[in-house]
């Protein structure tokens, strides 16, 4: 019980933080995606259960923020939940490596994963180059704060899969 809370308000944390201070003091190509860490977090460690639910919630919380299409990042970070799910049965999950590999990875599938989704749903124009274009700069920041950020998240081991 003590570790979920500590998680919540880990998540409450970023959330301030992915809002109110990085836009305020960061450039907008090298703001972090903190909320993406939570889910390649959730999606190494946590039951799909409790986990799949957990990472489309932190996609509208995001969504409800950025302003954008709201449900494109809760489709993306489920998508990148279930791939993480999927991938940590046959990958060490306790290595803090993998974590900070799998937040830049995590960037650079969320971008194609909205990407394709406003490429179905969306007429907009220009999108390649807005989202594209500051992939691998968001994709170092979130590395760096996943380095910083996963000290923080309780060293368990993987739970039972539901």
């Amino acid at each position: 019980m003590r570790k979920y809370l500590n998680i919540l308000v880990l998540v409450i944390l970023g959330v301030i933080f992915q809002v109110n201070i990085f836009p305020a003091y960061l450039a907008d190509p090298f703001k972090p995606n903190v909320l993406l860490i939570f889910v390649v977090y959730l999606g190494l460690h946590v039951g799909f259960r409790s986990g799949a639910p957990s990472s489309f919630l932190l996609g509208l919380i995001q969504d409800t923020f950025s302003g954008l299409y709201f449900g494109l990042s809760a489709f993306s970070y489920l998508l990148i939940f279930i791939i993480y799910h999927e991938a940590a049965a046959r990958l060490y999950t306790g290595s803090r490596t993998l974590l900070v590999l799998g937040a830049f990875l995590a960037v650079i599938m969320n971008a194609c994963s909205q990407f394709l989704l406003l490429l179905l749903f969306s007429s907009s124009d220009g999108t390649f180059f807005s989202i594209f274009g500051a992939i691998l700069p968001q994709g170092l920041a979130t590395a760096l704060v996943a380095a910083g950020v996963l000290l923080l998240f309780p060293r368990a081991g993987r739970e039972e899969f539901s």
